[in-house]
């Protein structure tokens, strides 16, 4: 048995509380205004008519058709049984930059951490959609596969620093391998996306190629370009004390700047492909992702079996309606 709605409780509480009290005094006002009438030895034949029995009765049934009135409000179900529940989305698979030129603070507060808070809002309009995040510098990690457990998701999410990746660099081909290769499965040649979050620097790994052949695969490949691709900037490192210095590379000072041409590139070699340029501007991930990925063709995913259980509250209210009739029916006074 399973009860729908557990607040209706409280009802009852306000039986014991409220309406029991409210009788036990209404007996003992009434008993005391008899008194005051007539002598207690008169009092049974003034008032032989009543029966105080009878009074209790009443009282009985009326504080028991409130309760079981009140159990029907709780909404009791019982007689579970299993019911198909199919969804429909899309899978799509974050591939985040976590290399150390996502520390660069042209965004604020810099571009790793603007990049999962734009994350979290693309989280909180998904509508049935699996995702899956894959975190990538100069190797790629699997940080959270395709799930609808969107709980999990945030908990990966919160987890995700530049030290997330084993070595430095920036192989952005080799993610999106990693996407295809591990994360998305053959069945489907479509209803597949990768959103791209990096600032498109990269070491030689391929990327236009690795997005070609995922393109062939049915994936569509949505870049999202963070960071300066003019000036370009340095990219800051703060010790224990949060005293800041630059990272510097054979003695220089590295400077990261946005790639946009191969970011544009990547975006185009995929069907349906589009390179957005956020640059170090403001951006709302969960809208490009209701534009452009909530608004396309679904596919059925997994269906799951869900527990429903058959309502029966109309039984606990017509038995209180029964109750309160017969409550009515009954006469305080005796039977001459």
């Amino acid at each position: 048995m399973r009860l729908g709605n557990y607040d209706a409780l409280w009802f009852l509480f306000c039986i014991v509380v409220a309406l029991i009290p409210a009788y036990a005094w209404n007996f003992y006002r009434k008993r005391r205004s008899l008194r005051r009438l007539a002598e207690l030895s008169l009092l049974g034949h003034i008032n032989d008519s009543v029966g105080l029995g009878r009074q209790m009765f009443k009282a009985v049934l009326l504080m028991i058709a409130f309760g079981v009135i009140v159990v029907a409000l709780t909404r009791p179900a019982w007689n579970p049984h299993p019911r198909p529940v199919k969804r429909q989305g899309r899978d799509v698979v974050i591939l985040l930059d976590v290399s150390r030129s996502m520390l660069a603070e042209d965004l604020r507060p810099n571009r790793l951490q603007r990049a999962k808070l734009a994350i979290n809002d693309l989280v909180d309009r998904l509508a049935g959609d699996r995702i899956g995040i894959i975190t990538f510098a100069g190797t790629s990690s699997v940080k959270c596969p395709l799930t609808q457990d969107y709980a999990f998701v945030r908990m990966a999410l919160d987890q995700i620093t530049t030290e997330s990746a084993t070595r430095g660099g920036t192989n952005v081909g080799d993610a999106i391998r990693d996407a295809a290769d591990k994360l998305f499965d053959e069945q489907a040649k479509q209803f597949k996306d990768i959103i791209l979050i990096t600032d498109g620097e990269d070491h030689d790994s391929a990327p236009v190629e690795a997005a070609a052949k995922a393109g062939q695969m049915g994936i569509r490949i949505i870049a999202v370009g963070l960071g300066n691709e003019t000036q370009g900037t340095r990219i800051p490192l703060y010790d224990e004390r949060g005293n800041r210095s630059f990272l510097t590379y054979e003695g220089q000072e590295v400077w990261t700047k946005l790639d946009g041409k191969t970011l544009r590139q990547i975006a185009t070699a995929t069907p349906g492909g589009r390179y957005i340029p956020v640059e170090t501007g403001t951006f709302d991930l969960g809208q490009i992702y209701e534009d452009l990925v909530a608004s396309a063709q679904k596919r059925e995913l997994e269906s799951m079996a869900a527990i429903q259980y058959d309502e029966q509250f109309q039984v606990f209210l017509f038995l209180g309606i029964v109750i309160l009739l017969w409550e009515a029916l009954v006469s305080e006074r005796r039977k001459a």
